[in-house]
């Protein structure tokens, strides 16, 4: 495992570079043995940093749980981070474009819990149980560690992802509130429109075939800590969209069908 010390560093440099808006060098060249807990080791060391600067850790986030996107970073599992209060928008919003680096969004459910959640072996039914109503909305990604290196043309690896807090940048949160039983959640379609034009479209079932498995496996995930997850917490699930990127005056519309819309633009 890696040592505190060396995960102190490379989060610092992961907070500056949010800061000055000039991303890190790849943490997976600076120090090519870094392993995937190494990565959430530095991640934890950043949400100290985090916490210890005023921020507030609101909600969380599951990436990676699509198989195009397992498949186009090498690895068969998802991966997670945490979402700051300061991160949250909502409909109508007007998103600062000058707060990200490189964002781009992806369409997805969120899920926000009635009840305590924990693993291991926690299951979809228990997840269903556990939650108070699920949401549409929509994650905003980001990069403080650079997606391509112009020196050594490489690209981050999962390691670098999940060490700048699996990427997460914010979140735009929908006002419609929906019983779990209400819906078929694998099959919450949606279309994301930017500036009139359909853009991305996509169905929850590409999460892990249902996307409330991304919060059972996040329980699981947080028990080899010794952490569970908490009643009145949002879980953003995954996202059943590729990724699509932002530029400065762009409106976003995005359509649930039967569960409404989200509509943001970004200045």
């Amino acid at each position: 495992m890696i040592a505190d010390e060396l995960a102190d560093e490379y989060a610092a440099l992961i907070a500056t570079a949010e800061r000055t808006k000039t991303p890190t060098k790849q943490l997976s060249q600076l120090h090519p043995d870094l392993t995937i807990d190494d990565a959430y080791a530095i991640q934890r060391a950043g949400v100290r940093l985090a916490e210890a600067a005023g921020r507030v850790v609101q909600a969380r986030k599951i990436g990676l749980t699509s198989k195009v996107m397992q498949d186009a970073v090498g690895i068969d599992t998802p991966d997670s981070g945490v979402i700051y209060a300061d991160m949250f928008y909502g409909e109508g919003d007007i998103v600062p474009f000058d707060r990200f680096i490189a964002p781009r969004l992806e369409v997805e459910l969120a899920f926000v819990l009635a009840s305590d959640l924990a693993g291991p072996g926690c299951t979809l039914e228990q997840v269903l149980a556990a939650c108070q109503y699920v949401t549409p909305a929509i994650e905003i990604l980001d990069a403080r560690i650079m997606m391509h290196d112009p020196e050594l043309k490489t690209t981050r690896t999962v390691v670098d992802t999940i060490a700048d807090n699996a990427a997460d940048g914010g979140i735009i949160v929908a006002d419609q509130r929906f019983d779990v039983s209400e819906i078929d959640l694998p099959w919450v379609c949606a279309v994301l429109r930017r500036n009139g034009r359909i853009e991305e479209s996509g169905v929850a079932a590409a999460v892990l075939d249902h996307p409330a498995m991304g919060v059972a496996w996040l329980a699981n995930r947080l028990a080899e800590q010794g952490e569970s997850l908490s009643a009145g917490e949002l879980i953003l699930a995954g996202s059943f969209t590729r990724p699509l990127w932002v530029e400065r005056g762009d409106a976003f519309v995005a359509d649930y069908g039967p569960l409404g819309t989200i509509n943001f633009r970004f200045e």
